[in-house]
């Protein structure tokens, strides 16, 4: 059996997109899952939350991209998160630009993936915050993609250009791609706009929005500065409790849906 391809992407940005691809990673690693962790956004973001200097790397996903090492020989095993990273640096703008003159240049990720899908259960790839080459490349590999949401009154705008691009993906260069689902974060029940944009969400999208709420949460905030998942950092939270919450229910789908 092959891993499961999920792409963790919003072109908006502060929606806890990388917060919600290192948690989700986590909470499918404590339950013995073998997961990979791969940090596509020159940010590197999800490199630092796991505790990695990407000022200090050898090498990166960006030489991955480029063909100039395989994955095997650049994954990380971050302390005691029981995942493999293949970490991120801002030397991927450059791996952008070197793609943009190479011929089939959507599938670079594809080809360096193929040779360790056997060796892993999940595969959670943090996107950067556009709909660039380096996403373009994240969704023509990817079994789903996963849209963390902000329920607030800008989100829904640029979900519509998120939904089109799948389309076009679709149809272009991965035809198997799907909207894995979306997930509502940093949700405050007292605010009366985030209860009103949830439902306009369940409304298009029905049964694609996860039940699973990520709350608002002072420890999910804090741990990407201990270089931690809030999962290790504070596992009894009420943040760490939701990742581990929203796992189990993508787990059961992906049962419910091979039945």
């Amino acid at each position: 059996m092959t891993a499961r391809i999920i792409a963790v992407a919003n072109q908006k940005g502060g929606v806890g997109k990388t917060t919600t691809c290192v948690n989700l990673a986590a909470a499918f690693a404590t339950m013995r899952s073998r997961v990979l962790l791969i940090d596509l956004d020159p940010q590197a973001n999800a490199t630092t939350g796991c505790g990695i200097d990407p000022r200090k790397l050898v090498a990166s996903t960006c030489e991955v991209l480029m063909g100039e090492r395989p994955v095997t020989g650049t994954v990380l095993k971050p302390g005691e998160i029981g995942l493999d990273l293949l970490p991120g640096s801002a030397d991927l703008t450059a791996a952008e630009m070197f793609l943009m003159q190479e011929d089939e240049r959507e599938y670079a990720l594809k080809r360096a993936l193929a040779p360790v899908l056997q060796n892993y259960d999940w595969i959670f790839i943090d996107c950067p915050p556009s709909l660039n080459m380096l996403t373009l490349n994240a969704l023509s590999v990817a079994d789903g993609l996963l849209i963390p949401m902000q329920c607030e009154y800008y989100a829904l705008e640029g979900l519509t250009a998120l939904v089109n691009t799948v389309e076009q993906v679709r149809s272009s260069v991965n035809p198997g791609l799907q909207i894995e689902g979306l997930v509502r974060t940093m949700y405050d029940p007292r605010n009366n706009l985030s209860g009103a944009v949830s439902e306009q969400l369940i409304e298009a999208f029905g049964d694609k929005v996860y039940r699973t709420l990520i709350p608002r949460n002072v420890r999910v905030a804090e741990s990407p500065s201990y270089g931690l998942p809030v999962l290790m950092y504070d596992p009894a939270c009420q943040g760490a409790t939701a990742y581990k919450a929203l796992a189990g229910e993508m787990l059961r789908r992906t049962a419910n849906q091979a039945q």
